[in-house]
């Protein structure tokens, strides 16, 4: 498996109207840094908002997948998506002049040709999502299940069953990235004939025709249905075949309609935000399937994220007092970690012993004593700053500073007794002095505090 992360090397573009608003939409994937993520950013709109390729976006299901943030929505994502998947590609930023995705030939054919030579693989390593036990998810109004279990790397298979006398039973399966580039991408989407009208009184499918979706004919059509499909698609050729399928189109492979339900279930997981080792197994899959699956391999990140450190009293510290003394310029009573257990060139753990001896607790408060949450996120500081500093030659010439605070959330007291665990992650890479971390503080197993924290290495003066 791919061991570093990827982005690609310059912009490619796609033009084409959405499926189901027929609009024209060009659309720009982007090459972007390293741990940014998958992200649509809708250039038409005022501010140009972003949103992210995460399950938790999710915003509507009923025939594509949309996801919406920051007063923005992009729907139809799902085969763009699939196409990084099978390539892939961990970081790209998307643009895009409107709200929905272009269909294309109804596939991620076109997506896989044009960006699969243009990949370049980055510095970072790559995460992935391990599973320790099996997740499933059901639909049983739809008869739907998918059922995902650990495994040392990732496989899918796909099973659908419609009730269909022309799909009958099919099955698709895949076993790594280049099977899905090679046998599942250019599969298209299907409709059933006796869906199409009811599709465009909801005021869907305005973007569909007989070139970007197979159209299954299930039962026997009278002329003037086709013609009035035929009308409706402008497509005056429009006739039902022997095969069962509109227009006598030829299928990529006997069993399409699998592959491209294999091709959608590809593209909703990777809402989740990291490539997954596990054997999804799904029976009769569809996108509101596809991401409540998403949406729990997410909560089971947050979930792990939120984890201790493992801390062991006994291990002799990385660094102890005195040598943290030496890498920051905090002095008691402002020096705020105790020891440093580990650290490598991207995370840090760090130590905080609480006593009834700190100043703070003289006025915070006399009767009920807490440490105060500011200085809680300016221990956890001091430990990232430790990390910082550690990445130039004299540490002892410079100093860290704030620059911004975000997503502080405090979850639990600290108090006389406890032991305070730091640990702090890169958020990307150290550039130009400026360090962006995601930073936790536990006692025991318990998250007390969290925050993302950016600040700057400067020169000491004099």
């Amino acid at each position: 498996m791919q061991e570093f992360q990827q982005t690609i090397i310059n912009p490619v573009s796609f033009s084409g109207k959405g499926l189901h608003t027929g609009i024209e939409v060009e659309m720009t994937f982007c090459p972007a840094e390293a741990n940014h993520g998958i992200k649509f950013q809708r250039i038409d709109l005022e501010g140009m908002p972003i949103i992210p390729a995460l399950a938790d976006y999710v915003s509507d299901t009923s025939r594509s997948t949309s996801l919406s943030a920051n007063g923005a929505t992009v729907s139809t994502v799902e085969h763009a998506l699939g196409a990084l998947s099978a390539l892939g590609i961990d970081n790209v930023l998307i643009k895009i002049n409107g709200i929905e995705v272009p269909i294309l030939d109804g596939s991620a054919k076109f997506y896989v040709e044009k960006l699969r030579h243009n990949i370049e693989v980055q510095a970072e390593k790559r995460v992935y999502l391990e599973l320790k036990e099996k997740i499933a998810v059901a639909d049983e109004t739809k008869k739907a299940k998918i059922t995902i279990y650990p495994a040392k790397k990732f496989s899918a298979a796909v099973h659908i069953d419609f009730g269909s006398k022309v799909l009958g039973h099919q099955y698709a399966d895949v076993h790594s990235a280049d099977d899905i580039a090679e046998e599942i991408a250019s599969s298209r989407t299907f409709v059933f004939f006796h869906e199409l009208e009811l599709l465009r009184k909801n005021n869907l499918i305005k973007g569909g025709d007989v070139d970007n979706a197979i159209v299954v004919v299930e039962d026997e059509v009278k002329a003037e249905d086709i013609a009035r499909i035929a009308d409706i698609f402008n497509k005056p050729q429009v006739e039902r075949m022997s095969s069962g399928y509109l227009n006598n189109i030829e299928l990529r492979f006997d069993n399409e309609p699998a592959r491209h339900k294999l091709l959608d279930l590809m593209g909703d997981l990777a809402l989740v935000g990291m490539p997954i080792k596990g054997n999804v197994v799904a029976y009769r899959p569809g996108h509101q399937t596809n991401t409540s699956l998403a949406k729990e391999l997410r909560k089971l990140i947050k979930k792990i994220d939120e984890q201790a450190p493992a801390y062991d009293p006994n291990a002799t510290p990385l660094f102890d007092i005195n040598q943290i003394k030496k890498l920051l310029p905090h002095r008691p009573p402002f020096l705020l970690v105790d020891k440093i257990m580990s650290m490598d060139a991207e995370s840090i753990i760090g130590v905080k012993n609480v006593s009834m001896n700190e100043p703070f607790f003289v006025g915070h408060f006399p009767d009920e004593p807490v440490m105060p949450g500011v200085l809680i996120v300016e221990a956890m500081a001091q430990c990232g700053g430790v990390l910082a500093l550690n990445s130039v030659p004299d540490p002892e010439n410079y100093s860290t500073y704030f620059l911004k605070i975000d997503s502080v959330k405090f979850k639990r007291k600290v108090v006389p007794g406890d032991t305070l665990i730091f640990k702090l992650s890169l958020l990307e890479p150290i550039r130009r002095g400026l360090v962006h971390m995601k930073a936790q503080a536990f006692v025991g197993n318990t998250i007390t505090t969290e925050s993302d924290l950016l600040a700057q290495i400067v020169k000491n003066k004099g």
